[in-house]
C-alpha cells in the first residue's frame, strides 16, 4: 500500500529507482563483491573465491534478506547471510574485515552518484530552456519591481538570464562536490583498519578503484556526515531557485498583473467551483515542494554529530532524508523544465504595466540628465521626487508636470523630456548583458 506521495503523485520514475529498497539492496551486494574483490587482489583471500563470489552474489534476493532480518533484527547482517547462501563455500569470506556502515556508506555513495548524475542532467535542460527564453526575450522591455513597486524598466531577458546563471552556479557546486560526497569506505570497526592488517589503506583503494569512486581519507566507524549534508544543502539551494522563479511566475500571473501564465489545457480545470479559474498550479506545487526539500538540511547537519566513533541516530533519518529530497529536487525539476517550455507571454498586459505610471517610473532617467547638464544630483534628486508625487496624485503625465516647472525646463525641452521619459530608451545594457551570458553558458546546455 503507498503511503509517501513520492510512491504515486511525485518523482520520476528514474530517481525512484535511485532510491528504491531493491536498488539499495544491489548497491549494498556491488559492495560487498569490491570488498571481495579488492581482499584477493592483495592475497586476503584466496582469488577463486572472489571471483565465484562476484559471479554467483547477485543472485541473492532482497526477499530472502528481509526473511532473515525479521529473525536477527540486523538489516545488514541479514544481507551478509543472504549473499552468503548463494555463493556455497566462497561465501565464508563476505563481509570479511569490514564494518557494517563500511558497506552501507559505500553504498550510498553509489547511489549519490547515480542521483547527481540525474540532476546534473536535469539542471542542464533547464539552463537550456531558461537560456531559449532569455534569447527570444532579451528586448522585451518591461516593468521592473522593487518592494513590489514599479521601478525602471528592465528586460524579461533579462530575468531569465539571471535564473540561467544561477542554475549554471548550481551545476559548477555540484561538479565540485561531487568528489567529496561520492566517497566509500573500508575503516572497519572504529577506523582503525584493524582487521585488514597492515594492507588495509590499499585494499580500501583497491576496492573504490573496482566501484568507481573515491576513498575517505579517515573515518571511524562511517563516512563523516559532513559529506552528506553538502549534498542535502545543494539540494536545497537548488529548490529554493526553483521556489524563486515559481513565486516570480505566480506573481506575474496574478489578474492585476497578467504578464505570464503557465500553459493550461483545453480541458483543465483551474477550480471546482469557480470555472473560469486558470490557476498556477505548477509553480505552486514547486514552491510547496521546496520546503519539504530545505526540511532535510537541519536533520542532514545534525546527523553529522553523533556519540563518540559513532552511534545509530543519523540511521533512521537518512532512511527518510535520502530518497525524498532526491525524488522530489528531481522532480521540481522537472516541473519548472515543463512550465518554462509551455509558458506564455501576454505582450499587451507587459506593456500596459510598463506604461502605468504615465512616465513616474522614468524619473531617475530625468535626473540623471538634469545632473548631466549641470543641475546638482541632489537638486534633480528632489526635483524629480516632488514632480512623481504630484503626478502620481494628480494622475498625470510626469512629462506634463514637468513641463510646468521652470527648475527643469531651463535644462531640458519638453521633446527632450519625452525621450528621457521612453522606456525602450533606459535599459542600458540589459541586452548586451544577455548576449554574453548566453554565449558564456551555452556549453553547459545538454
Amino acid at each position: 500500500m503507498a503511503i509517501h506521495p513520492i510512491d504515486y503523485r511525485y518523482g520520476t520514475s528514474e530517481m525512484r529507482a535511485v532510491w528504491s529498497e531493491e536498488n539499495r539492496f544491489r548497491a549494498i551486494v556491488t559492495a560487498e563483491v569490491a570488498l571481495a574483490r579488492a581482499e584477493a587482489a592483495h592475497g586476503m583471500i584466496p582469488r577463486e573465491d572472489a571471483e565465484t563470489i562476484a559471479i554467483s552474489a547477485h543472485d541473492a534476493r532482497l526477499e530472502r534478506a528481509k526473511e532473515i532480518e525479521a529473525e536477527i533484527n540486523h538489516d545488514m547482517m541479514a544481507i551478509v547471510k543472504a549473499v552468503t547462501e548463494v555463493c556455497g563455500d566462497a561465501g565464508r569470506w563476505i563481509h570479511y574485515g569490514a564494518t557494517s556502515n563500511d558497506i552501507l556508506d559505500t553504498a550510498t555513495a553509489l547511489q549519490v552518484r547515480e542521483s547527481l548524475m540525474l540532476i546534473e542532467e536535469k539542471l542542464g535542460k533547464l539552463l537550456c530552456v531558461l537560456l531559449a527564453r532569455s534569447a527570444e526575450t532579451k528586448t522585451l522591455v518591461c516593468a521592473g519591481r522593487t518592494h513590489g513597486q514599479i521601478g525602471v524598466p528592465t528586460t524579461y531577458g533579462l530575468r531569465f538570464a539571471i535564473w540561467a546563471s544561477e542554475v549554471s552556479r548550481h551545476i559548477e557546486r555540484l561538479r565540485q562536490m561531487r568528489p567529496r560526497v561520492v566517497v566509500g569506505q573500508l575503516t572497519g570497526a572504529v577506523g582503525t583498519q584493524a582487521a585488514l592488517g597492515d594492507a588495509g589503506i590499499e585494499i580500501q583503494e583497491t576496492m573504490m578503484e573496482f566501484l568507481g569512486i573515491r576513498p575517505v581519507d579517515v573515518s571511524n566507524q562511517l563516512v563523516s556526515r559532513d559529506r552528506y549534508a553538502e549534498y542535502f544543502m545543494l539540494l536545497a539551494n537548488i529548490a529554493t531557485t526553483l521556489d524563486k522563479i515559481g513565486l516570480e511566475l505566480r506573481l506575474m500571473q496574478r489578474s492585476e498583473i497578467g504578464e505570464l501564465a503557465e500553459a493550461f489545457g483545453k480541458k483543465q480545470v483551474g477550480s471546482s467551483t469557480m470555472p473560469h479559474k486558470r490557476n498556477p498550479i505548477k509553480s505552486e506545487q514547486v514552491c510547496g515542494l521546496a520546503r519539504i526539500v530545505r526540511s532535510a538540511v537541519e536533520p542532514a547537519l545534525q546527523n553529522n554529530v553523533l556519540w563518540d566513533e559513532r552511534d545509530l541516530t543519523n540511521s533512521s533519518p537518512e532512511r527518510a532524508l535520502f530518497p525524498e529530497a532526491s525524488v522530489l529536487t528531481d522532480h521540481i525539476l522537472n516541473v519548472m523544465i515543463s512550465v518554462m517550455d509551455g509558458l506564455e507571454f501576454n505582450k499587451a498586459n507587459i506593456r500596459k504595466n510598463l506604461m502605468l505610471l504615465r512616465g513616474v517610473n522614468l524619473a531617475e532617467s530625468v535626473m540623471i540628465d538634469l545632473t548631466r547638464r549641470g543641475m546638482s544630483r541632489q537638486e534633480a534628486h528632489e526635483a524629480m521626487r516632488t514632480a512623481s508625487m504630484q503626478a502620481l496624485a494628480e494622475d498625470r503625465d510626469l512629462a506634463e508636470v514637468l513641463g510646468e516647472r521652470p527648475e527643469v525646463t531651463a535644462f531640458v525641452t519638453r521633446e527632450e523630456l519625452n525621450a528621457l521619459l521612453d522606456p525602450d530608451a533606459y535599459i542600458g545594457t540589459a541586452v548586451r548583458q544577455v548576449e554574453r551570458l548566453i554565449e558564456k553558458l551555452t556549453p553547459l546546455c545538454r
